[in-house]
């Protein structure tokens, strides 16, 4: 019998099972997709592969621990890409940041471009966000889901932990009260789209994340983002575990209150002393037998969704050429908030960020065309007040400010497009949410679904919409936690 079963190949199914097999476990994975990795996927057009999901890859040290855990180093296996700049920052008034790599360097991009003292509030803004962070990131982050009572029978040290990640103030009130440069406040009000949240409602604990990627950095992977998890693939491999794909889940198995494993699609049945879930927690929910669906719960609120596009363009050269990555300020960012989280439509004007992926990931493109990745924010279908035609218009919308910004040509073609709808097609019960759950609220971080289901013993999740979060560190933070709590009970 196996020793762990995990369902589902995305970034936190393939951490656990890289852990779980490096201490000698036996290990299954089964994924529903024809490849492994979940959102970070690729397409292929005209013989050229590009980058569909994530684009760049913060915190790199999570992935760096991963792989030597397992006896081996990342850079063995993935060559990361420092790009300087990292960003170019536009706005429709036409002023232009471009963000050079490292705090001292970023301090003094702002500086030029912004002024003096907007460089004085960003140096100012990191001390503060990274003051968050070296509390966050052991306490609340890193270690198992983090529990309200057990901080306050812990005491002094867990309330004074509590007090200093600035949890009951929210995002853009932190903004507002140390930044005037409204340019300087778009960028760090940008962070909250990282967890596709509410900047009004996210709690100040997220301005940690201008730390993580101003100071420890931003990378592109050589290769393309799908090189990372192809090389989590082999490793996992190599150490024992086996990976099966085009293997739907239809349910997990429960015996005398105890989780024991999979059905698949077909009947097959897999037995395992435990079962991980790196699916959707509400999907999850969904394939639990009935008498135990209640112990885990789909989040009541999603993050935002996107439209999201790849354009065949026309390679650009010298002075020409593109940023790795760009994002295009809308002239309202308050307007465009208020569409996604109070209106639930999407934006009249969207922000637009950019990915130029033969400069980004060192990709090759066609022979006088490069691929071109496109995002813009929508809410997720579940909260949606909006139809097809609304997704269209966003589209168009977001394609002519690229073209009005010069990135792409009026000829540059789409050569691949994705919106909510799919997103809820290609992982069910999604409602098409990026992240899972909204971090909205002080009690956000309590209220994620934890790595370990007391309620149903054997049962793990290792999923960015559970504990820590989502996004590709902090998935693979998830699988660990998973693999840990699992590790408890495999001796």
């Amino acid at each position: 019998m196996l020793d762990a079963v995990i369902i589902g190949a995305g970034m936190g199914g393939l951490a656990a099972a890289v852990d779980l097999a490096a201490r000698g476990k036996r290990v299954a994975v089964y994924e529903h997709a024809p490849t492994p990795g979940g959102k970070v996927a690729v397409a292929l057009e005209d013989g050229v592969e590009f980058d569909t999901g994530p684009s760049l890859l913060t915190w790199p040290a999570v992935f760096e621990e991963l792989f030597v855990r397992a006896g081996t180093t990342l850079a063995e296996h993935v060559r990361l890409i420092d790009h300087d700049p990292a960003f170019r920052y536009v706005w429709p008034d036409g002023t232009t940041l471009d963000m050079a790599r490292g705090r001292e360097a970023s301090i003094e991009s702002v500086r030029r471009s912004l002024g003096p003292k907007a460089g004085e509030e960003l140096d100012r803004f990191l001390r503060y966000a990274e003051g968050i962070w070296n509390v966050a990131a052991p306490e609340f982050i890193e270690h198992d889901a983090p529990d309200f009572f057990g901080l306050l029978r812990r005491g002094l040290p867990g309330l004074r932990a509590a007090s200093q990640i600035d949890a009951f103030a929210t995002m853009r009130g932190a903004i507002k009260d140390r930044v005037r440069s409204p340019h300087l406040a778009a960028i760090l009000l940008r962070f909250a789209t990282y967890t596709g949240s509410d900047p009004r409602r996210t709690p100040a604990t997220l301005c940690s994340i201008a730390h993580v990627e101003m100071t420890l950095g931003a990378f592109g992977v050589a290769g393309g983002m799908i090189e990372l998890v192809r090389a989590l693939s082999r490793l996992a491999i190599n150490l024992g575990a086996s990976i099966h794909c085009g293997a739907r889940v239809e349910r997990v198995l429960v015996d005398g209150g105890r989780a024991c494993g999979i059905a698949l699609e077909g009947g097959t049945v897999i037995g395992a002393r435990c079962v991980i879930s790196n699916a959707e927690v509400g999907h999850l929910a969904s394939l639990l037998p009935p008498t135990s669906r209640g112990v885990v719960q789909a989040p009541e609120e999603l993050t935002t969704s996107g439209v999201t596009f790849v354009s065949r363009a026309r390679r650009r050269s010298g002075a020409a050429a593109r940023a790795a990555h760009t994002v295009l300020f809308s002239r309202d960012v308050d307007q465009e908030v208020a569409d996604l989280f109070d209106g639930h439509m999407p934006p009249r004007e969207p922000t637009v960020y950019v990915c130029a992926q033969e400069i980004a990931h060192q990709r090759t493109g066609w022979a006088e065309h490069e691929p071109i990745f496109a995002m813009g924010n929508a809410p997720a279908t579940r909260q949606a007040r909006y139809d097809d035609g609304d997704l269209m218009t966003l589209r168009d919308r977001m394609r002519s400010r690229l073209v009005e910004h010069g990135i792409l040509d009026p000829g540059d073609a789409i050569v691949w497009e994705r919106g909510p709808r799919e997103l809820e097609a290609r992982f069910p019960d999604s409602g098409g949410a990026l992240y899972g759950a909204a971090s909205h609220g002080w009690s956000a971080a309590f209220r994620r679904t934890p790595n370990a289901i007391a309620a149903l013993p054997g049962l793990f999740v290792a999923s960015g919409s559970a504990h820590p979060g989502g996004g590709l560190p902090l998935a693979a933070l998830s699988g660990r936690a998973a693999a840990r709590a699992a590790l408890r009970g495999l001796p």
